[in-house]
Parts: C-alpha cells; structure tokens; sequence
C-alpha cells in the first residue's frame, strides 16, 4: 500500500466515493479513484501504481509522500 494521502469525499452526483492524492493535485486533473464503499475507492491501489510508473517512464519526477511530522 502506499504511503500518499488520501482525500475521500461521497459524491451525490456519481453515488460514489472518490478518493482525489493531495500529492498529485498538480499534476493530474481527475480524482484518482473512486468505488461503492469507502474501502473499495481506497484499495485501488492500481491506478496510483499506473501514475507513477508513467511518470517513471517520462522520465518525470515522482512526488514523495508527505509525512505527519508530530512534534
């Protein structure tokens, strides 16, 4: 599993969760996943692989995860 953030919010409209990588808000347009439950919309795990092994492979810098930094 990675270690991004996740935002997940219930969209009325679509009937779904969706699930938008803070880390990514730059660089992609479109939430990044989405599902019936909030499980499923976060397991997807497969289209946050799918960016990063295209940004690998542009040759584009892969955004690190950010951190609690509890002090």
């Amino acid at each position: 599993m990675s270690r991004y953030g996740m935002m997940i919010q219930w969209s009325d409209e679509d009937q779904l969760f969706l699930v938008a990588i803070p880390e990514f808000a730059n660089r992609v347009v479109m939430l990044c996943t989405h599902g019936k439950t909030r499980e499923e919309a976060i397991h997807r795990e497969e289209v946050i692989e799918m960016y990063l092994e295209a940004w690998q492979a542009e040759g584009e810098s892969i955004p690190e995860p950010k951190t609690l930094q509890i002090a």
